[in-house]
């Protein structure tokens, strides 16, 4: 049966469910609408989506990795309360989501292993646990030839927390995969604190430079100072800048006195490899979201 785009509008509207929803409703009810709502009321669908405008900035933040650690990723999914979080439903559906976003990038499309997307369900968890849960974020790390380091912070579950990092270590010849891994391990944990945003000089943006600069010597013109002592004062404020807010010039949180990049380098020759980090990531549950 052909279910039109204006009675598929009208159910939307009437009950706030997603369009592919309504669409699938209709069918199921042969396009009768009271039908095709009680089919979204019954599937919980209704409910799901009348919580979905109400905040959820706790959760959990999740990771999966690979065998062979060669590929991680990490999830955060997010609910109202702190209580959910510890729900086994909850959990185990955010740790299926973490796997997936392993293997395919169209998460919230992907068929679980229950024949249902993992937007459905979401929304039969919503359903039963009454609160909005949604998926916020996702990405996945790849290595050639090396590892995907993990740290998860906070944990309340197997690679479950509030806080997770991933640290992507290339290598160029033939490794201990347990060493290699706890050396990765170690540089993730100084990410979850030290909190840099880039991985190295090169990798911030020009633009970000020249603002942190226009800052000083704007404040330099303020005080009248010199052009020269301008430039000076600009240069110590880059220079700092890359100290707090690139990885591999932050000072290991570990020893309280080794740059990153020489920590790298000394491991290298020490295993008598090359090795560099090739990118990392970290998610902080509900960072940025307004909470309740």
């Amino acid at each position: 049966m052909e279910i039109s785009a204006q009675l598929v509008k009208q159910l939307r509207d009437k009950t706030g469910a997603g369009m592919m929803d309504c669409k699938k409703a209709l069918i199921e009810s042969g396009g009768n609408l009271a039908s095709a709502e009680e089919f979204l009321r019954k599937k919980g669908l209704m409910d799901a989506a009348k919580k979905a405008s109400r905040v959820a900035a706790d959760g959990l933040v999740a990771i999966a990795i690979s065998d062979d650690e060669k590929v991680a990723a990490i999830v955060e999914v997010n609910s109202e309360t702190d209580f959910v979080a510890r729900n086994e439903k909850f959990q185990k559906l955010v740790l299926e989501i973490a796997k997936i976003a392993l293997v395919s990038d169209s998460i919230i499309d992907f068929t679980s292993s229950t024949g249902k997307t993992i937007k459905e369900e979401i929304d039969t968890l919503i359903s039963i646990i009454g609160e909005n849960i949604t998926l916020r974020r996702a990405r996945r790390l790849s290595v050639e030839n090396g590892i995907v380091s993990q740290y998860t912070h906070n944990a309340i579950a197997n690679n479950m927390g509030k806080i997770g990092v991933l640290v992507a270590i290339e290598t160029d010849g033939e490794f201990c995969q347990e060493k290699l891994s706890a050396f990765g391990k170690k540089i993730a944990m100084h990410v979850a604190a030290a909190n840099p945003t880039y991985k190295c000089t090169k990798c911030v943006p020009q633009d970000v430079i020249d603002k942190e600069k226009e800052i000083v010597l704007a404040q330099a013109k303020e005080l009248e100072k010199p052009i020269n002592i301008a430039e000076k004062m600009a240069e110590g404020r880059i220079k700092k800048f890359h100290e707090e807010c690139t990885l591999t010039e932050q000072i290991f949180v570990m020893d309280g006195r080794t740059k990153i990049s020489e920590v790298v380098r000394t491991f290298g020759e020490e295993n008598r490899i090359d090795v560099n980090i090739a990118d990392f990531s970290k998610f902080v549950l509900g960072e940025g979201l307004e909470k309740n």
